[in-house]
């Protein structure tokens, strides 16, 4: 009996059974409009999908990738390390390790995914990511 509850709780919660959705695996490059890196190493970005499908009553989840001191990103990740952005647009917000107490290296409203102009498209990828340096900045 034990057996079969456990087996009827697996197969209800899905147990690993994997994202419904599609992804593209995307890469790419974060830099200011003039093409120089963003120092300060650190950066995140966060993808969210726009106008996403919902699929077998389950929506995308927020995609991340890892910035390197050169401003390239690679590894994309929705639901398993590296498998991409669904197919579309999506919102790019840019995070930084310990913000509150830093100086942000970009403009605040790149720093929000409610305030983001950045919007790419994974059919443009490899995406380079521009933008400007924020007040202050030499």
């Amino acid at each position: 009996m034990r057996i079969l509850i456990v087996l009827a709780c697996g197969l209800v919660m899905g147990c690993g059974s994997g994202s419904p959705f599609d992804y593209d695996k995307v890469s790419g490059k974060l830099t200011y409009e003039d093409g120089s890196p963003i120092p300060g190493g650190g950066l995140r970005l966060r993808f969210i999908a726009q106008d996403a499908p919902q699929v077998e009553n389950a929506f995308p989840r927020p995609a991340f990738a890892n910035v390197d001191a050169q401003g390239e990103f690679a590894g994309v990740t929705s639901h398993k390390f590296g498998d991409g952005l669904i197919p579309g647009k999506h919102k790019v917000a840019i995070e930084k390790e310990g913000l509150p107490d830093a100086r942000p290296p970009v403009p605040k409203e790149y720093l929000s995914i409610n305030t983001t102009p950045l919007v790419v498209d994974t059919e443009d990828s490899p995406f380079h990511i521009k933008v400007p340096k924020p007040k202050g900045k030499p």
